[in-house]
């Protein structure tokens, strides 16, 4: 059976940046602030500069979308079968949240997820009785990402977080986040093999905030360099999905912001998109 996250309704896809951003610790304070990145923001002066540059964005990615045939550049190893699947934990913010949807169809075998719309490394470490926590829900009871796992004992965990944390906290910020939480992971589930996936882009020409393509790729190789360091398995996902430019490919993005939708954020994926991630993580999970 998969066990996914209970959401807030609503938090899917609009408050991938919004959401859990209060920050207890004083190093990471006045987040609230921030939180003004997010597609829900109540400032209308943001919103009326958003809207105007809509269909800026829209040509832009339409622009990027008539360029070139954009083919992902999965590699062409030999794939596990989706049963391989069948003891592994997938443990990830709104983007994962639609990977666990699209594991309805059996391309994952029974894998689990632990996913929360506004999941990120750094409010992942919160107490669970943080008055603004998301921690994601298993069997109807709230737990922290790392209690989580150790009560699903699963024998691999694979992890995509940081798109909550770096428009917050920085590159740098969200990967000191990304280190103590896939310690605390590491040490309840010391005989869990870990997967860490590269946070995936998003489509030409948007950004939301400090969060954007360049921010990602340089959160992307500094994460590359952790997993090198303490035997962590990397996952280039974003290599499956990015065209030519490093841009999410077009058609894998479900909510391209447009007149129509001013709250697309840009980053979310389709069922096709999907299918490239998880056709990614098959050919290569022998191979990280």
């Amino acid at each position: 059976m998969k066990i996914k996250a209970l959401l807030l309704a609503a938090a899917v896809c609009v408050a991938v940046i919004a959401g859990g951003c209060s920050q207890s610790d004083s190093n990471k304070n006045d987040s609230s602030s921030k939180a003004s990145v997010s597609s829900e923001t109540s400032d209308s002066s943001k919103e009326d500069s958003k809207k105007d540059d809509n269909s800026n964005k829209e040509n832009s990615a339409q622009d990027s979308k008539d360029s070139s045939d954009k083919e992902s550049s999965v590699p062409t190893g030999e794939a596990v079968d989706a049963a391989w699947f069948n003891d592994a934990l997938f443990i990830g913010d709104s983007v994962t949240l639609k990977l666990s949807s699209y594991a309805d169809t059996g391309d994952l075998g029974d894998a689990q997820f632990l996913c929360a719309g506004s999941l990120g490394y750094t409010n992942a470490l919160w107490d669970i009785d943080h008055e603004d926590n998301v921690h994601p829900m298993y069997e109807g009871q709230q737990y922290t990402v790392d209690e989580g796992a150790k009560l699903i004992a699963p024998k691999k965990i694979f992890v995509m977080l940081g798109m909550n944390d770096i428009g917050l906290y920085g590159v740098d910020g969200a990967i000191e986040s990304m280190k103590e939480l896939t310690g605390k992971i590491k040490n309840n589930c010391p005989d869990s093999v870990i997967y860490i996936e590269s946070v995936t882009p998003m489509i030409a020409g948007y950004s939301l905030g400090d969060l954007n393509n360049t921010s990602i790729a340089e959160f992307d190789e500094k994460l590359k360099t952790v997993c090198a360091e303490n035997g962590f398995k990397y996952m280039d996902v974003a290599s499956a999905v990015s065209d030519e430019n490093g841009d999410l490919i077009y058609e894998y993005c479900s909510d391209i912001p447009t007149d129509d939708n001013p709250n697309g954020m840009g980053l979310h994926f389709t069922e096709e998109g999907c299918k490239a991630w998880a056709d990614y993580l098959k050919a290569n999970v022998n191979n990280a």
